[in-house]
């Protein structure tokens, strides 16, 4: 019982302080809760290097450049499928399921070229996994390269990355304290302004009928 007395008094000090302070303090609050929150992040990241490998759809002599743009968005979808992935797992060193959640395929609705990219910590084996995605890509697609008369050709190999493709302490930093001005400015937005209660003008109280009966000419 004695506990809860005490802090019936703590707690009113605090919302005491509380309405001491300026309208628009939760501002710097947040923006500074976002670069405490964005440079912690960025501090223990993993660092990611990324590589890319590319692969061009070619047509035959009986199909023409459009079946190969058809053919190059077919193989973009099924690069990551466990019967291409599952050639690729002994050349890229990991199993087919580390490859899928490394791996990302783009492709151009313009070119036939497919983009076969993957990320890891290290760059070597970033640049290793995605040749060897590609390879097995080119490898399964010309198996029916005589029925689609279309063929995959390694157009560029991918070489060790020089620079991280994960964002930067700084950039992190950055964005946290951005994201925290936002969150501290919609929080003024929504927040209720304090209003001033103004006391009722006092009605004017009739005098007695009497006195007005006096009062009358």
């Amino acid at each position: 019982m004695s506990d809860t007395v005490n802090e019936r008094p703590r707690a009113a000090a605090l919302r005491a302080r509380l309405a001491r302070l300026p309208r628009w303090w939760p501002l710097p609050a947040c923006a500074a809760l976002g670069l405490l929150a964005g440079a912690g992040y960025g501090a223990f990241q993993t660092p990611r290097y990324t590589a890319t490998s590319y692969v061009v759809a070619v047509p035959q002599s009986k199909a023409d450049p459009a079946t190969a743009l058809g053919f190059a968005q077919a193989y973009g979808r099924v690069a990551t499928q466990l019967a291409v992935l599952g050639d690729a797992q002994v050349a890229a060193g990991m199993s087919a399921a580390e490859l899928r959640d490394s791996v990302t395929v783009a492709t151009s609705p313009d070119a036939p070229m497919i983009a076969i990219s993957a990320a890891d910590e290290k760059p070597g084996t970033a640049a290793v996994t995605a040749n060897a995605v590609a390879q097995s890509l080119a490898t399964n697609a010309n198996h029916a390269k005589d029925s689609t008369q279309v063929r995959l050709l390694s157009f560029s190999r991918a070489l060790e990355p020089t620079e991280l493709s994960s964002l930067s302490t700084g950039v992190t930093t950055l964005v946290g304290g951005c994201a925290g001005g936002l969150l501290g400015g919609l929080a003024l937005l929504v927040r209720p302004r304090a209003r001033t209660e103004e006391a009722p003008a006092a009605a004017s109280v009739p005098g007695p009928a009497s006195a007005l009966a006096r009062s009358a000419p």
